[in-house]
């Protein structure tokens, strides 16, 4: 089995900046990409940003410019940088990674539990 355990949400003003990580562990070979999702209250969960074991990297169009997705594939870590934060932000973010677990090589999907980030003054 393989966890993701996200950590660093929390309250933050407009404008203000947070940083997000995401530890993946347990049965890996190896990861494909990680990827940080969030899901707004009566909304639909969407990507915000992606990066693969080489280094490509996507961002939604509503947070380019303001934030900035880095990961450690050596560690099975990724991070995401949010600056310029703004109340359309708030909501459960999720990290997912696309890997091929240890044993059988099955290509799966798995997910965090997802952090809260609340965007208000």
């Amino acid at each position: 089995q393989v966890q993701l355990v996200e950590s660093g949400g929390g309250l933050v003003q407009p404008g203000g900046s947070l940083r997000l990580s995401c530890v993946a562990s347990g049965s890996i070979f190896s990861i494909n990409s990680m990827d940080w999702y969030r899901q707004a209250p009566g909304k639909e969960r969407e990507l915000v940003a992606t990066i693969t074991s080489e280094q490509i990297i996507n961002y939604a169009d509503s947070v380019k410019g303001r934030f900035t997705i880095s990961g450690d594939f050596a560690h099975n870590t990724v991070y995401l940088h949010m600056n310029s934060l703004k109340a359309e932000d708030t909501a459960v973010y999720y990290c997912s990674a696309d890997l091929f677990q240890k044993g059988d090589y099955t290509r799966r999907r798995y997910w965090g539990q997802g952090t809260q980030v609340t965007v208000s003054s």
